[in-house]
């Protein structure tokens, strides 16, 4: 690497750009890539014109020549893992990229992301090649705008959002001038279980202190932390990255959801192989899937598997209906669905590897005196629980 090369590099690091995933559709197949170098050309023309940077070796530079249409998805700030996603960092390829959101198909026929802050349908007019970036130019043939929202940005390597101003009025209205705002970010999972008790503790006890929360999935959850949208986060202990550092609050044990009357629901415990041939509902979220599948996996288990949900309650009432069993760690009081369907929940009999709740935080760095204050009613809280 020349030394103009690399001083090139390390300046436009510094700039913030959008982060979007382009997405294309056609002959070629469905395919996307996350990039940030994307920029109005003009609007003025006969039909308003944006480019697109894609690296000639990305996967979705081909099928975008190919089909000869692209739609640029800009990405709002709690859709990092999204970018993620689109670039590869969780390994998944081709169309089973696409399952880490909703989407539709604008005008073109490109996939849109359902809930992205801006999208263009574009359809290819030039492709330049300098050095090993195709520079797509793309005519707009459709705009979709968000009502509300900000967009995810990237610079110092790094995932940011715009800061968006305070209303005064209403902070004085409120009585927050004196208050020191601390963000966290928890697994909408477990977070109906912990969160409601734990935020109580903290107002009682620190009535200085407005605690701001975010809600996620793991990959979620992670990229908020990382990202520096919040100061710590309560997660679960898998996947966590180096840059991450941990303390463990609770350990929860995964069981067998059940809709009651089925005949294992008489079983003190139920062994995974005993469950082989029933339908599995599956909570289909980031890091719940892959974990309740290990759990067959270490005992020579194939599931069958005969729905998925990404939603917690949606799981719990498929297994009321009688659409099959589901595993689950987190317990709530009331053993009944939303639509009072009764269910039974049973221990694995199996010796499985339990999961643990952890809080996380960027190593290293130090926190505000209002999140560390924060951080130690936590560790108190779940040491009580």
């Amino acid at each position: 690497m020349t030394e103009l090369r690399q001083d090139f590099l390390q300046g436009m690091s510094f700039v913030a750009a959008t982060v979007n995933v382009v997405t294309t559709d056609g002959p070629a197949g469905r395919s996307g890539v996350t990039v940030s170098a994307m920029s109005s050309v003009s609007a003025d023309t006969e039909r308003p014109t944006l480019l697109v940077c894609v690296n000639e070796a990305s996967s979705g530079a081909a099928p975008i020549i190919e089909n000869g249409l692209f739609c640029v998805n800009i990405l709002r700030d709690d859709q990092s893992f999204i970018s993620d996603t689109f670039a590869g960092r969780y390994g998944d390829k081709g169309e089973d990229k696409f399952r880490c959101a909703k989407w539709d198909n604008m005008a073109t026929g490109a996939p849109v992301l359902e809930n992205a802050l801006a999208a263009f349908d574009c359809r290819l007019v030039r492709d330049e090649i300098v050095g090993t970036h195709h520079v797509f130019f793309g005519e707009v043939e459709a705009v979709r705008l968000a009502d509300s929202g900000m967009a995810l940005v990237y610079s110092n390597r790094a995932y940011s959002t715009p800061l968006k101003l305070p209303d005064a009025a209403l902070r004085k209205s409120a009585g927050q001038f004196d208050k020191e705002t601390v963000r966290l970010v928890c697994l909408n999972s477990f977070g109906p279980f912990f969160l409601p008790g734990l935020l109580t503790a903290i107002q009682a006890a620190e009535p200085d202190i407005v605690v701001e929360v975010l809600e996620g999935d793991q990959a979620e959850a992670i990229d908020a932390i990382a990202g520096q949208d919040a100061e710590f986060g309560l997660v679960y202990d898998r996947h966590l990255p180096d840059y991450l550092a941990s303390t463990k609050l609770a350990t929860l044990e995964p069981y067998a959801l059940l809709p009651e009357g089925h005949h294992l629901a008489s079983n003190e415990k139920v062994a995974l192989a005993a469950l082989a041939d029933e339908p599995m509902v599956l909570l289909d979220a980031p890091l719940s899937r892959e974990y309740f599948l290990s759990l067959f996996e270490d005992v020579q288990v194939k599931p069958r598997i005969g729905m998925k949900t990404a939603s917690f309650e949606m799981v719990r009432s498929l297994v009321g209906n009688g659409a099959g069993y589901a595993l689950l760690v987190t317990k709530p009081a009331n053993m009944t669905s939303y639509d009072g369907r009764p269910l039974v929940a049973r221990p694995i009999a199996d010796d499985v590897a339990p999961i643990a709740i952890v809080l996380a935080q960027r190593a290293g760095e130090p926190m505000s005196e209002g999140a560390e204050r924060a951080v130690a009613h936590c560790i108190r809280y779940f040491g009580k629980a």
